[in-house]
């Protein structure tokens, strides 16, 4: 089993005439565990939130650049021509109602390169942040002490090469899965549609929950990336239970934070469409990693420590990795 890293000296010494605390992992203690590691779980987000930023940053550089002025309907053309050919009266009334202003952004040749370039950093970096990120989340789970930016790009170099490729595979999945759904929600009011639309659905809720036993299998064991994939599918299924409260969890989240960012626009208080970018992506982690972990610990952890006495050899499926 993974080692325990050697850390720097700590103010924290052992306290023997403590009593051991209850440490199982329910909703209960989640809370309590939630606000004991709140102040590291602000911090962890700040480093966390370098993920979504560039991406931010070429929204904005896109939106707020210039601009064309252009029709907001396509139908306007139509509409033009018919009244530039037969001068319809109903094309006439219809025109004023159809020209509406639009502008649309322009990229120039540079503006395309600074977005590219943005883009292209957060795909590269994807996997190596969410490793070291997860490794912190880790430690914040099972209570180990946490030393949120060596941890962090100790487990980036432990895991280099591996959380590369799969950051990469992890955008592609997302990406398409998140186009599938916009694209096709037109037309789910058909019903071979629709059901190729609520397939999608839930293979995208699936990939979800999957991610939160990928990234902390990858630091504990070393698995190949096909492993990694099957040992997830398989604990989607056995933590069912645990899974379905983390997802309530994070779409309670979710939709408060949309509903109070909608509130305070509408009252011109747009401090709240900054405030999720201080603790909504540790948070959102956090939940997940609290879902995952105990059932990981139960079906590989617990039975490779109770066999490793009597057979040092390792699991084909699950070859631990040495911290420190």
């Amino acid at each position: 089993m993974e080692e325990k890293r050697k850390r720097p000296w700590s103010f924290h010494k052992e306290r023997p005439d403590l009593e051991a605390e209850d440490a199982t992992p329910t909703l209960a203690y989640f809370f309590k565990l939630l606000w004991r590691k709140a102040g590291k779980l602000l911090t962890l987000n700040l480093m966390m939130v370098v993920r979504v930023l560039p991406l931010v940053a070429a929204l904005l550089i896109y939106f707020f650049g210039a601009t064309t002025p252009t029709v907001g309907n396509p139908a306007y053309t139509a509409l033009m021509g018919t009244y530039l050919a037969s001068g319809s009266p109903a094309a006439t009334a219809l025109l004023p109602l159809y020209n509406l202003p639009l502008n649309m952004p322009t990229l120039t040749p540079w503006r395309l390169v600074i977005i590219i370039i943005l883009v292209a950093f957060t795909v590269i970096t994807w996997g190596w942040q969410q490793v070291g990120a997860t490794y912190n989340l880790r430690s914040l789970v099972r209570g180990d002490s946490c030393f949120l930016w060596s941890d962090y790009f100790y487990a980036i170099r432990r895991n280099l090469k591996q959380a590369l490729i799969f950051g990469l595979i992890d955008v592609l999945v997302t990406v398409v899965l998140v186009a599938d759904i916009v694209f096709l929600l037109p037309l789910a009011g058909q019903f071979g549609i629709g059901l190729m639309y609520g397939f999608i659905i839930a293979l995208a809720i699936i990939y979800f929950v999957m991610r939160f036993y990928i990234y902390p299998m990858m630091i504990t064991f070393d698995l190949s990336i096909k492993k990694l994939f099957k040992n997830a599918l398989i604990f989607t299924m056995l933590g069912i239970k645990r899974n379905i409260v983390a997802l309530i969890g994070v779409v309670l989240i979710i939709v408060l934070n949309f509903f109070s960012i909608i509130w305070g626009l509408s009252i011109g208080l747009s401090v709240t469409l900054i405030l999720p970018f201080f603790y909504l992506t540790a948070l959102i982690g956090f939940i997940g990693t609290y879902m995952a972990y105990p059932v990981i610990q139960r079906y590989m952890i617990d039975p490779y420590t109770a066999a490793k006495p009597a057979d040092d050899s390792d699991d084909a499926d699950a070859t631990p990795q040495a911290d420190g």
